[in-house]
């Protein structure tokens, strides 16, 4: 039966399709995370800090939580050009008066805003413009903000306002702006209006501004405490594991398969030194190795790739030596050698194929380990400082929740790609071991 045939029986086994739509599901992350976000955009991002993400909610959960009734608002940013001018008018000596309403409709039940901010955008040549702050429910109450000074670009936090929040009873204004009169602990929903009263003092002088309501709930990732947006992290995680885990998994069980077959046909002194180096490297403890690399070297995931495969290459497999011992003296070796064929060409040509195709359920089994190994690190504290990974998530979450925290959706998604990845690819590991094996296929 040939190579093809035998993978074309994983069809038998329905534990194997679920584990195959689990690799299929990563592999297209992976492909969709390269389209999507290129590298160089994608590290630009990720650690490009709050300022990058001004306009993103802090903390906010992911959007299908309001499939399950939370019923959270999600954020709502209202633009320069869907504002409407309400009114325009000359003051003269130059000052220009127009009104604008900045509406939003504010239907959610479940809570209220996170922040409440306007950014600005002015020029003018020496007197900056002023924009008056007035907050409209939508039962008809007028609000008064403030007055606030447009000098150049920047924000004016609304929530952040002290003098506001002491005119509101010390209620942060994103909740008390919202609040239903006769239950101030829930917010009325409907439309509420930002009345700006823009003045600018010189001809050229103008103004372009938006009102970003901060909602709970953000994308299908949510949010981290530096605003950041947790898909990319997520997205890009996906090709990250997969080049790493596919990368040491296939080298060294290439390696294994060659120098454990290099041993056993030459035996003798050849065989005891790769022996022994097998149980050296089994005894070496692999992790503490890797957080010494990552503590007084690099925390490059590449260095620690370059350097589990120094680890790895230390011996061979004593099951591949075990299965190698056997085939040594089969007939058809036995032939090769007779008709004069080289110590090498028996190698690569008699004993290496015979086993060829146990390494593809050992190089599945073998990519979780790997995958596991490098969030290990990261959860440690030694991941890669420039690459997004679902380690490097879990490490951040995990410093910054606490007990009772509402935030636990932060460590759950990472967590559960790490679970995919680990479950689907044991999944048609076994499946293939049991094809390629005769002895489990009765099992």
């Amino acid at each position: 039966m040939n190579l093809w045939a035998r993978l074309q029986e994983l069809r038998r086994y329905p534990s194997a399709l679920v584990g195959l739509a689990a690799v299929g599901l990563l592999i297209l992350m992976s492909v969709y995370a390269v389209v999507r976000y290129p590298y160089s955009e994608a590290i630009r991002l990720w650690r490009a800090g709050e300022l990058t993400w001004l306009e993103y909610p802090r903390n906010a959960a992911p959007r299908w939580f309001n499939w399950f009734g939370a019923d959270l608002p999600e954020t709502i940013s209202v633009t320069h050009e869907r504002a409407k001018a309400l009114h325009a008018e000359d003051l003269g000596g130059g000052v220009r008066r127009r009104t604008l309403s900045f509406s939003c409709d504010f239907l959610n039940g479940g809570g209220f805003p996170k922040e409440l901010a306007l950014f600005y955008e002015a020029t003018f040549t020496r007197t900056p413009p002023q924009a008056v702050l007035t907050w409209r429910t939508p039962d008809g109450r007028e609000i008064p903000i403030g007055t606030q000074v447009l000098r150049g670009g920047g924000r004016y936090i609304i929530s952040a306002d002290a003098a506001l929040v002491k005119r509101l009873g010390g209620r942060p204004p994103h909740e008390a702006l919202f609040a239903h009169p006769a239950e101030p602990g829930k917010p009325l929903r409907g439309r509420y209006e930002l009345l700006v009263d823009l003045f600018t003092f010189e001809p050229q002088s103008e103004a372009q501004l938006k009102l970003i309501v901060y909602g709970q709930v953000h994308g299908w990732a949510g949010t981290d405490n530096l605003r950041r947006d947790l898909s990319i992290a997520l997205l890009w995680g996906a090709p990250i594991a997969m080049v790493f885990g596919m990368s040491a998994a296939l080298i060294l069980t290439l390696w294994y398969l060659f120098i454990s077959a290099v041993a056993t046909w030459y035996g003798g002194w050849v065989d005891a030194l790769v022996d022994r180096l097998t149980e050296l490297r089994m005894i070496l403890p692999l992790l503490p190795i890797l957080i010494m690399v990552g503590m007084f070297w690099s925390r490059s995931l590449w260095i620690m790739l370059a350097v589990l495969i120094l680890y790895g290459v230390i011996g061979g497999s004593k099951n591949y030596r075990a299965m190698y011992l056997q085939t040594r003296s089969l007939p058809y070796v036995e032939a090769a050698r007779a008709y004069g064929a080289g110590n090498f060409r028996i190698i690569v040509r008699y004993l290496v194929p015979r086993f060829l195709p146990l390494t593809i359920p050992a190089f599945i089994n073998a990519i979780p380990g790997y995958v596991f190994l490098e969030a290990s690190l990261a959860v440690l504290g030694l991941g890669d400082p420039v690459l997004p990974t679902w380690g490097k998530v879990i490490q951040e979450a995990s410093g910054f929740l606490y007990m009772g925290s509402s935030y636990y959706y932060w460590i759950l998604l990472p967590a559960a790609l790490l679970f995919l990845t680990g479950v689907g690819f044991a999944m048609v590991g076994i499946a293939l071991d049991r094809i390629f094996n005769p002895r489990l296929r009765a099992i």
